[in-house]
Parts: C-alpha cells; structure tokens; sequence
C-alpha cells in the first residue's frame, strides 16, 4: 500500500488471523506483520510505525510484556492489545503496565478494529502536534498562555457551526440552527443518530461554542470498555484499588471539571453502570476506585448514542431517569441517505481534505459522478463518503474524478425514481414481466457504459451483445452518455 497511508504493525502467531487483519485493514492503513516478537522488533527498527497492535498470547512473551519493551524504545508508537481471554483484571494491568492505549476483545468486528486503530492515529498524530507546538514555543518567544489562547481560538473557529458543510435548503441547517440556540446553555445534550452522521463533531460545536469553551473537552467511548475499566477510566482509581493499579489515575470527569464530556455510544452501558453514572449526575461528585471520599465535580454532559434510547426504555434496557438525566435536550442526526442533496457540497469539502492530505491534486469531480453518488444511499454516512471518494482520488490518473472510479456497488445503485417504478411494478399482480425486465436491463446497461467511460465496444463485449444490438437498446431506452463536464470544487465547496 502507499506510505501515504497510516503504517501500522500487526503481530499474532496465528497465521489466519494475520491474514484476515491485513485484508480488511489493507485499504485504509499501511499494513506491516509479524507472527513473532523477533520479526515485529526488526520491523520496528527499520520502519516508520505509527501503531502497532499485538496479539497477548504469543509463544515468546506476552503482548503486555512486548508493549512495555516497545514503550521503552520507541514512547511515541501508540500500543494495542488484542485477546480472546477476557480477563478484566488483565486487562486493566495491561493498561497500566504496558501503557496500552486500547483492548480488542476476540472475535472482533471489523468496523470496531477499523474505528479504533483510526481513532489511535489521531492520537499519534495528536502527539506529535503538540511536540511540534513545544518545539514553535521554546524557539518563539510567544508565552504558553498566549499559545493556548491561539490554539484555542483556532479549534472554535474550526467546530463554529458555520462550518458545517450542507446545501441551503437542507434538512441539516434547521438541526444546526436549533442546537445553536443551545449552545451557550449550560443544559445536558443527548445526540442520536447512525454510525458517521456526525455525533461528534456536534458534540465538539457544542462544547466550543459554549461559556466553558476555555476549559477541556473529553471523549469516552463507552461501548468500548468493560464495566471495570469504563469505571476506572471516568471516575479514577486508588494505586492498589485493583491488580495492576500501579498508581494513582485521575478519571475523565475530573480531567474534564469546568468543561465537557462526551459520552459516546452510551446505549451500549450495563445496568449497573448505569446506576453508578446517575449517581454521579445528581450528586455532582464521582468518588474513585478504592477511594472513601467523594470529590466534587463541575462538567456538562453530552451523551451519544446509534440506539433508540426510548425504545431500549421501554424494554428496561436502559435506565429511564438516566435518559432523562441525558436527554435535557435531544438531538437527532439525519442519515446521508436523507441529505442527498448535500453530497455535492460534502464531496467537494471531503476531497479539498483528501488532497491537502494525500498531496494529489485534481480539478474536481464530473458531473456524472456526483450523479452516482446522489444515487447510493450510504449506509455508512459520511465516513463511507469520506472512504469512496479518497479512493477515487488515489486511483485517479487524470485531472478529474468520473464515475468509472467508483467502487461496483456504489455505481449499481438504483436511484429512487427507478427504485419507485421497480416497486410498483413488482406490486401489479398481472403480467408485466416484459417491464420488469425492461427496467433492470435500462439500468444494468448504463452501469456497464459508465464504466466502461461509454466506450460501446466494450460494453457490448462485457454484455455479450453486438455494436447494433446495443445501439438498439440504448435508442429504445432513451440512454446517452452525460456531458463529461468537470465541476469546479469552487461550485459546490461551501
């Protein structure tokens, strides 16, 4: 893959599962492997790694004890575990011990492993900001408080509500309008909506455009960790409170006093954690593992969730005086599938990004691509938008991006027009075969033409029909190919 890629290390003894981690990670990493310890420390020597997450049971040493060797040489690579040995206590000593920064439990999935080796870039890249930002103070001779305050103005300018890209009569805008509104108020916030519609960067707005805007701003993904460790990371813990608590932990919510935190995928809590989190909102203190004594806190909660909390209510999966804790105001994120008259104005934004990251450069996209992509439905949301349209760039050889570089089945899409007249179709009980199959060839035809850039000898090929046959079906069907006019990011960039 390119080195343009993030370069991430993975280590198991376990042939298969190296396998299948490089396969679905090859698209959005640069995969590096090893199926020993010997292997992964000359990989290391030699390469730029940025992550690396190591299997705990391997023949050599564990993967705690290797992470702790690799936090000695190389301090800014960022350490994950993975096991299929759930053992809470283990695990928190590999946090601690080892400095893990997360654990992937087996079997995993693959959007989990792929959201958290993502959000461990951000963290190495994070770090490396910051050491950039010591170096500039120590040469510059600006003061640290003049420093922060440049940097703070910059990440509200950055999540102003008025960067939020859409069309002017989306569904979005009244959303945003609203919730601005609530801003400055000091009212806990409860955001719901599918994986990628943007939970937190709304929850990021909120916070940077509110009075505790000049203190912390924390993030928890609360589905990710198990009731121990959740417990450990938002509250705090005692040196001694539990194996492998080595040493005294300040929790998020302290971390966060005076400012905000995000409690992202709440739905996903226990119970009993539950009852411990509505504790903590009514009385305004959290007290640490293996600690007598509460300590106040002062923060404002912004809670997540891809669930439908009322419904989870309703079936007493989830606490009904915490969701109404949470839930002082809602909010609920449309799905793309909803805003489709926003991808122009979102694909243009993502690709000005994707450039500026990959260092490629193209005039824009043509028109018949962002027909294609106003077409698919995106059940991934914007993060699937994102992941298509970096991959058109990076196959891309010429000066814009065209439909043919769309993957297959973001080209296949049925637009709703053709969705609608297949359904109704389908609803009539007499005959009608012949429209039927009338409608899915008009439509398999054109997806073959587009791409194959409309050359009709390979269509036809592909088809298995002649020149004149194809010709025929296209006069019947009233196809033709869409003027190749590029649109400038200019257009639709917001």
């Amino acid at each position: 893959m390119s080195g343009l890629l993030p370069s991430i290390l993975v280590i198991d003894d376990e042939l298969r599962s190296i396998e299948t981690l490089e396969r679905i990670l090859d698209e959005y990493f640069d995969v590096h492997t090893a199926n020993n310890i010997a292997e992964a420390n000359s990989i290391l020597e030699r390469e730029w790694i940025q992550v690396v997450l190591c299997d705990q049971r391997m023949p050599d040493k564990t993967g705690v004890e290797f992470c702790a060797e690799i936090r000695e040489r190389w301090p800014e690579v960022i350490r994950m575990i993975m096991s299929g040995y759930a053992d809470s206590e283990d695990i928190i000593a590999a946090i601690n011990e080892g400095g893990i920064y997360q654990y992937i439990s087996k079997p995993w999935h693959p959007e989990e492993v792929i959201l958290k080796l993502k959000n461990a870039i951000e963290i190495f890249e994070l770090h490396r900001k910051n050491e950039r930002l010591a170096i500039e103070l120590k040469l510059q001779p600006k003061t640290l408080k003049e420093a922060i305050e440049v940097q703070r103005e910059a990440l509200q300018a950055h999540f102003s509500w008025d960067t939020i890209v859409s069309s002017p009569n989306s569904c979005i805008n009244k959303i945003c309008s609203t919730v601005k509104q609530i801003s400055p108020y000091d009212v806990n916030v409860l955001i719901m909506g599918e994986s990628g519609t943007g939970k937190e960067l709304c929850a990021r707005a909120l916070h940077y455009n509110s009075l505790r805007r000049e203190e912390p701003f924390v993030a928890e993904n609360c589905g990710a960790l198990p009731d121990e460790l959740l417990e450990s990371e938002l509250f705090g813990h005692k040196r001694g409170a539990f194996t492998g608590a080595i040493e005294d932990r300040i929790g998020l919510f302290e971390s966060a006093h005076g400012g905000t935190i995000f409690l992202d995928e709440i739905g996903e809590t226990s119970p009993a954690f539950q009852l411990k989190l509505l504790r903590v909102l009514q009385e305004k203190e959290v007290r640490p593992l293996g600690v007598n004594k509460k300590r106040p806190i002062d923060v404002r909660i912004i809670a997540a969730t891809n669930r439908n909390l009322e419904e989870d209510v309703r079936e007493g999966r989830f606490r009904e005086d915490l969701y109404y804790r949470l839930a002082t105001f809602s909010v609920q994120l449309p799905p793309l599938r909803d805003r489709l008259e926003d991808i122009p104005y979102l694909a243009s934004d993502i690709l000005i990004k994707t450039q500026a990251e990959l260092g490629k450069k193209v005039d824009g996209f043509t028109a018949e691509a962002l027909e294609c992509l106003q077409k698919y439905q995106w059940p991934g949301n914007v993060r699937e938008l994102e992941n298509e349209i970096k991959r058109m760039l990076v196959l891309t050889q010429s000066s814009s991006l065209g439909a043919e570089l769309m993957s297959a089945h973001v080209l296949r899409a049925i637009p709703d027009e053709m969705r609608h007249d297949m359904k109704l179709v389908a609803s009539q009980s007499q005959g009608n075969l012949k429209d039927r199959i009338e409608l899915l060839e008009a439509h398999v035809i054109k997806e073959t033409l587009v791409r194959h850039r409309w050359n009709k000898t390979r269509a036809a090929d592909e088809l298995g029909l002649s020149r004149v046959g194809l010709r025929s079906k296209l006069d019947r069907y009233g196809l033709e190919p869409v003027e190749q006019d590029i649109v400038p990011l200019s257009k639709t960039a917001p």
